[in-house]
């Protein structure tokens, strides 16, 4: 199977002045330019051998070199036997536990193993009634199986699954719209001066890292409450409260802060912070990020108003046994 799509395009001496999504739509068969964007903001579109924004605009005689990750078709999206740990469900939706590790949907270099795969084989027949993501197909298509947000690889935690077009549309109005009650769990490192507070601090992409997310000007806004929950020896034990729900919005606001989340590989969470070092000591912190080889990160608790009974519902799950031993060890 093709995953990928790498192409160099020469842009003529006579081109006029364009927007480089418009530009790459109209000259790629089978794009879109909302899958152009997509890869501009993975850094997948160099310029004269730099990595560009989606508002560069094309000069004459630019040099575009573009790599387009393969998104599967539907009927490429195999049904999967893995095990749901499914916390409820009736006509309209469900409640999942995602495990750390499980991707939501397929994407390049993740075709199996993700929750939609196991989706599909635990709704079967019925697989092809879920909705698209916001209808969109440019955007996920079929592919993504109701599924309404995200959470990152190895964040576990809650997630809800709408099961038709209708649930899925006025869930993804109360995710727009913040009217969703979302409690985090996660060990960070060192203790914080006031132990509870609010981060309000703008995020986008990370100029230079575009696969990572940083505190930019002019970026998009959010919100992150947080409440000490228990202090150890150089870590802490946090809440989380979202009251936007960004990329990466917890672990960038964190790590921003001076406590980045334990264990967190992209956001400098495997390197002690506020921590004056012994030999022992840089023992048993490499024993616990050995324990746990991801960011100590859960999504404990969903709550929202059930968007056909109008009833207020709330899940919480426990932690995962990871961060239990982790917490445990500390």
């Amino acid at each position: 199977m093709k995953i990928q799509r790498k192409m160099l395009i020469q842009v003529p001496a006579g081109q006029t002045k364009l927007r480089i999504d418009k530009y790459l739509a109209n000259c790629i068969e089978n794009s879109s330019r909302t899958k152009i964007k997509n890869a501009i903001g993975e850094g997948c579109v160099e310029v004269n051998a730099k990595i560009i924004k989606a508002n560069y605009v094309v000069q004459p005689n630019d040099s575009i070199e573009i790599t387009l990750p393969y998104l599967p078709a539907k009927e490429d999206v195999k049904p999967e036997n893995i095990p749901l740990d499914i916390l409820y469900e009736d006509n309209f939706l469900m409640i999942v536990n995602k495990p750390a590790g499980m991707v939501t949907h397929p994407a390049y270099k993740n075709y199996s193993g993700t929750l939609v795969n196991a989706l599909m084989y635990y709704f079967g027949d019925d697989a092809d009634q879920l909705p698209k993501l916001n209808g969109d197909e440019e955007e996920g298509g079929n592919e993504r199986a109701g599924i309404v947000h995200r959470l990152d690889k190895l964040t576990s935690g809650i997630m809800v699954v709408a099961k038709d077009e209708d649930t899925q549309r006025k869930l993804s109005k109360l995710f727009s719209r913040h009217d969703i009650e979302r409690e985090y769990w996660a060990v960070v490192w060192g203790h914080f001066k006031e132990k509870s507070g609010r981060i309000e601090k703008p995020l986008g992409r990370n100029p230079r890292d575009r696969k990572k997310f940083a505190i930019v000007e002019g970026g998009k806004n959010a919100i992150t409450d947080y409440e000490v929950e228990k202090e150890f020896d150089f870590t802490s034990l946090v809440k989380l409260r979202l009251h936007t729900g960004r990329t990466h919005q917890i672990r960038v606001h964190m790590f921003s802060t001076g406590h980045p989340v334990f264990g967190d590989l992209d956001y400098e969470g495997t390197a002690p912070h506020g921590v004056k070092l012994t030999s022992n000591l840089q023992h048993r912190i490499n024993n616990l990020l050995e324990l746990m080889p991801r960011q100590a990160l859960h999504a404990k608790v969903l709550g929202f108003t059930h968007p056909i009974t109008g009833k207020a519902i709330r899940f919480e799950s426990e932690l995962p046994d990871d961060m239990k031993e982790l917490i445990k060890k500390l």
